[in-house]
């Protein structure tokens, strides 16, 4: 029998049922949530789509860094700069869930969104979680009104994502009054004008980093020329050069040593904003596509009503809202943390660093899901629009390019797969957070009986194949451990086939609970219901495909004989055929996204 959850701790959705009622869901988004995204949309049109395609193409061209600080400093005047900085310190304080609705809103703001992103992510947050009271009253407000500008250099030309073997160097004065730091930085978003740097180094032979606020005004500091990228262009992103730069000592960061674990917490909240601002490209890509498709006419009728691009609209709104209800979902969670955390006694910058920490697993799981689906929607936007989406006069080929960054900042989508697997072994057989003992003895009467408590009649089917999925993931990853005992870690496919598996249930439970709880509001609209009941059939129908591939390459690559003819049995006993007309499924969809000429949702 499942457990159900009563604790929030993150990877648990592996060995218990959530019930509904305690699950967010965007539908709950209050209407001054609803305002903060209509403000920060309407700024994206005003402030860029209003320039014209030329214009926003010669942004691109000409590194045009008056324009873009132009844009910066409107921006900050509405407030958009301090949006996750505290009130007492001139910020807007949003909760995290609200952060995460302004970066899907300020996906539209093209190559400006990881400007702006930037500011108000990796840029300013160490300070808000990791800070000294003196520390914040001293740089937050400042960063709230966009008077500094904001930026996070942890990667160098040796390491990147282990950032542990950095080389940059802070060796303190004889004095004892500051520190000098010599050493390299790359791929630093607003570099190329930002006032602070939050810049990670190894004190003295320490192993581990240490952090430090570093003001470009101390000097010692060269910044080297824009780089030239195959997307974000009209995002400033340069080297940094530091030589004897001196940084009172009174601007170590977190505490000599503590800088490693800073930028992993801080990377966690970067990655489920990937997937934040991906499900905004993602609704823009579906708007575009529709209304490109509906205007053009071939053989006397619209495309859209064109069964191959019913298709791709059908999966392309799919893809949005199986990737807006698992990342709302986890926003909330960090939230209620949050708050769990403050009751308990923790500190205010203890509650927001152990909140966040506690999701790393679903964090980077929506890293990988939200880029890969919204690059899989970037490039089938072109297709849509055909010889039209290959040329920059409908912008969707600057989308895709833009698009394919998220795959490898915070970390590749490689990277991610294998931590999240190695985050979920260290909390099941380290720590013990993760009851994955009493879990497994529980497996064996599932494949008899697949037992739910929360499978009352309303999506059935669907509720036992979630629940089967956890026990496919659980049985070969216990199976794999077991095998292979500590090589695990060194066999990457496997890991990265573990991994897979363990998303698609993770995607696929946050969809069913968001429809399970719009099932018993009275107000939800009923039709929705009925489409967005279509999106996780279909999310299932094609997740099932990746979870037996993911199942039979990681069997097939660590198990032999008798023992690989057993557990594909056990895997197919699982994972059985769901029927469903995937066809007129996604026409289905499709069809309603063509008749409102966009994302409607």
């Amino acid at each position: 029998m499942a457990q159900i959850a009563s604790k929030l701790i993150g990877g648990n959705f592996l060995f218990s049922e959530t019930n509904p009622k305690d699950v967010f869901i965007p539908e709950e988004f209050t209407e001054e949530q609803k305002m903060i995204w209509q403000t920060v949309h309407d700024f994206c049109v005003k402030e860029l789509h209003s320039l014209g395609l030329e214009r926003v193409a010669l942004l691109e061209a000409s590194k045009d860094m008056e324009l873009i600080k132009e844009l910066f400093h409107k921006a900050a005047d509405l407030g958009l700069c301090g949006v996750s900085i505290p009130e007492e310190y001139g910020g807007m304080g949003l909760d995290f869930n609200t952060g995460l609705l302004f970066t899907e809103a300020l996906a539209l703001g093209l190559s400006f969104a990881t400007t702006l992103g930037a500011q108000v992510s990796i840029g300013s947050l160490p300070i808000v979680f990791y800070g000294t009271h003196e520390q914040k009253q001293q740089y937050l407000p400042k960063i709230a009104t966009g008077e500094y500008v904001c930026s996070y250099a942890l990667t160098e030309p040796g390491s990147g994502s282990d950032a542990n073997s950095a080389k940059t160097k802070a060796v303190l004065s004889e004095d004892g009054t500051h520190y000098l730091m010599n050493g390299q930085k790359m791929w630093i978003t607003n570099g190329g004008f930002a006032d602070i740097f939050i810049v990670f180094a190894k004190i003295d032979d320490d192993e581990r980093l240490s952090a430090f606020i570093v003001e470009k005004s101390f000097g010692g500091i060269e910044i080297g020329k824009e780089e030239k990228k195959m997307g974000i262009k009209a995002s400033s992103t340069v080297q940094l050069f530091f030589n004897n730069c001196p940084i009172p000592k009174e601007n170590l960061l977190g505490g000599r040593g503590k800088g490693f674990n800073m930028a992993l917490n801080i990377l966690n909240n970067g990655r489920i904003k990937i997937c934040a601002g991906g499900v905004g490209g993602m609704k823009f890509g579906v708007t575009k596509s529709v209304e490109y498709a509906n205007q053009r006419y071939q053989f006397d009728k619209p495309i859209s009503e064109f069964g191959a691009i019913k298709y791709k609209l059908g999966q392309m709104a799919m893809l949005a809202f199986v990737n807006e209800s698992a990342a709302y979902r986890v926003g909330a969670d960090v939230d209620k943390k949050y708050r769990e955390l403050l009751d308990g006694g923790a500190t205010e910058n203890d509650a927001k660093i152990n909140s966040m920490r506690e999701y790393a697993i679903e964090c980077a799981i929506l890293k990988v899901q939200g880029s890969e689906a919204v690059c899989w929607v970037a490039d089938e936007a072109i297709q849509v629009h055909g010889g039209m989406g290959y040329a920059m006069e409908t912008g969707v080929e600057m989308a895709y390019r833009d698009a394919r960054i998220t795959k490898i900042y915070e970390g590749t989508n490689e990277i991610n797969r294998m931590l999240s697997l190695a985050e979920f072994y260290k909390r099941a057989f380290q720590t013990k957070e993760l009851k994955i003992n009493d879990a497994a003895k529980s497996i064996p009467m599932g494949i008899v009986q697949n037992f739910n408590p929360f499978n009352n009649g309303f999506l059935a089917t669907e509720t036992e194949i979630v629940s089967n999925l956890k026990s496919v993931f659980l049985i070969i990853t216990g199976a794999a451990g077991r095998k292979l005992k500590t090589k695990l870690v060194d066999e990457q496919e496997i890991v990265m086939n573990l991994a897979d598996i363990m998303s698609v249930a993770f995607m696929a439970e946050s969809t069913l609970l968001r429809l399970k709880k719009l099932k018993t509001d009275p107000a939800a609209d009923k039709e929705a219901l009925k489409t967005k009941i279509k999106m996780l059939q279909l999310y299932i129908y094609d997740g099932l495909e990746i979870a037996r591939k993911s199942a039979d390459n990681a069997i097939d690559s660590y198990a032999t004989g008798v023992e690989k003819f057993t557990m594909k049995r056990v895997v197919n006993s699982f994972l059985r055929n769901y029927d469903i007309n995937p066809k007129n499924t996604r026409r289905a969809i499709a069809d309603v996204m063509i008749a409102a000429n966009k994302y409607p949702y």
